[in-house]
């Protein structure tokens, strides 16, 4: 029998639950502005350079095989004054061509530093001890717009007991912190026309139209949501007071709408994630040996004569799992999915039945929420 996917993860189940409940039955809470959007403009970009990392012990690339190596070698003595003889073969060891890459945040200014991902792009066996040489990082418009340069840090192998080896990560990459220098700025404008755009990271009717009250609100601008992911406010003409406006504006708090119903599932671990409580319309589903049957049986309790209190219909859900082959097991409408997926794990599912059932009650519209499988 395939392991149980409770006993890897119990404790973050119980937690998950329990999130689950709150979100289901709590008053929704508020959030800031700056939780559920942006500004339009404001935006990190992304750069990317091509260098070499020199100084390696013996770990470099094999210039046979990388012929872009040693035209880089060359390349570069040239601009430093040293010409090589025509025909000479290097044969080097402790050098490797590497792209380097880095994000230039909003409201970036030179002089500031960048941390820098270093990618050999060779056949190098590893980039510990080496050092990257100057290297220009452009924009998506070919503009030079940082400047990297620094020792390559790689996390590295660990000797275990017995002396045997035990690789923590793969060694073909690292990282430069603070390893290059902001030498252009991007140009940001953000409320030079008079109106700044907020931009949801969701797209949601019910959020945007809260967010324009709430603006409204408590900071009295003429917010309007011109559509599921856009509102716009306007701001004061100084830049002084645009800036302190801004301020509060990222503060402003919301109460966001519900989000739609949504399942996430992880193809590999077989992890279930559900933003909220998802119920099941009636559905049958075969899948080999695995039979479960899950009913809701509604409970009335009624109150004592003349006690003044009300009649309370609760429902009561029960689970009866059978592990036989070619059985069919049966879903009443209003069984929660959260019992449903328990009851798999406790059988034993494998991630692989996770994702067939889950996909089978979604084609036949009996899960009524988005499904996303990762």
């Amino acid at each position: 029998m395939a392991l149980s996917i409770l006993s890897f993860v119990p404790a973050v189940l119980r937690a998950l639950a329990a999130a689950a409940a709150l979100a289901a039955g709590g008053a929704a809470q508020a959030e800031r502005v700056k939780d559920l959007a942006s500004f339009q403009g404001a935006r990190a970009n992304q750069l990317v350079g091509y260098g070499l990392v020199v100084g390696l012990d013996g770990s470099g690339d094999q210039t046979t095989q990388t012929p872009f190596t040693v035209q880089s070698v060359v390349s570069m003595l040239g601009q430093m004054g040293v010409n090589l003889p025509p025909g000479v073969s290097l044969q080097l060891r402790n050098v490797a061509a590497v792209m380097v890459t880095a994000v230039l945040p909003p409201f970036a200014r030179p002089g500031q530093t960048l941390d820098v991902t270093v990618s050999s792009l060779g056949n190098a066996k590893s980039l510990r001890g080496g050092t990257l040489l100057l290297t220009p990082l452009k924009g998506a418009d070919g503009q030079v717009y940082a400047l990297a340069q620094g020792n390559v840090v790689v996390g590295g192998a660990g000797a275990a007991a017995g002396g045997s080896r035990a690789q923590v990560n793969q060694l073909n990459a690292g990282r430069i912190p603070a390893g290059a220098t902001v030498e252009r700025a991007v140009p940001s404008a953000i409320g030079a026309d008079g109106v700044v755009r907020l931009e949801l990271h969701a797209s949601d009717f019910g959020t945007a139209r809260r967010v324009a009250e709430a603006i409204r609100a408590r900071l009295g601008a003429a917010a309007i949501a011109r559509d599921a992911r856009t509102v716009e406010v306007p701001v004061p003409a100084g830049e002084a007071e645009r800036v302190a406006f801004l301020a509060e504006l990222e503060n402003v708090p919301v109460e966001a709408a519900t989000a739609a119903a949504k399942v996430v599932i992880n193809a590999r671990t077989g992890s279930v994630v559900m933003n909220q409580a998802v119920t099941l319309a009636p559905a049958a589903v075969a899948h080999g040996g695995l039979s479960i049957t899950v009913s809701a049986t509604p409970e009335v309790s009624q109150p004592a004569p003349l006690s003044g209190g009300q009649t309370v219909v609760t429902e009561r859900t029960d689970i009866q799992i059978r592990q036989e082959r070619g059985d069919l097991f049966y879903l009443e409408g209003g069984a929660r999915l959260a019992d449903v997926v328990k009851a798999l794990n406790l059988l034993g599912a494998t991630p692989q039945d996770l994702v067939s059932i889950l996909q089978a009650l979604k084609a036949a519209g009996s899960l009524r929420a988005e499904l996303e499988i990762i």
